[in-house]
């Protein structure tokens, strides 16, 4: 048993443990991007320093992980659900953003981002 939820073997309780193993594989996915980013793209593009997504995503990472592996309190969701934000933000914002600086910096952008 991977996940030991106070609602376990319930509809909320299995809807829970699917939304936490989908949060922990979109924060693992925002960490891996960010730690295979160079540190000068985030710099370029504006998007504060590596080392300052790499914590969000690593604590979004630690947080999606014990969400899903120990006994979960309800006002642990919310929690999960700013750790689910922060590398939400990560993937929708930064990422494009640094893609963009591989690709060779600032073209097409405007004052508010990309056109």
């Amino acid at each position: 048993m991977l996940i030991s939820h106070i609602l376990i073997g319930t509809v909320p309780g299995l809807l829970l443990q699917l939304l936490g193993l989908l949060a922990l594989a979109l924060s693992l996915w925002a960490l891996a991007d960010c730690l295979r980013t160079k540190p000068s793209d985030f710099e370029r593009m504006d998007k504060r320093t590596k080392g300052f997504w790499v914590g969000i995503t690593l604590a979004a990472t630690v947080v999606s992980a014990l969400f899903v592996l120990t006994p979960v309190l309800g006002f642990f969701l919310i929690f999960e659900l700013a750790a689910t934000t922060g590398a939400g933000v990560y993937l929708a914002d930064v990422r494009p953003a640094v893609s963009d600086a591989r690709r060779g910096g600032k073209r097409n952008r405007g004052p508010y981002g990309s056109w």
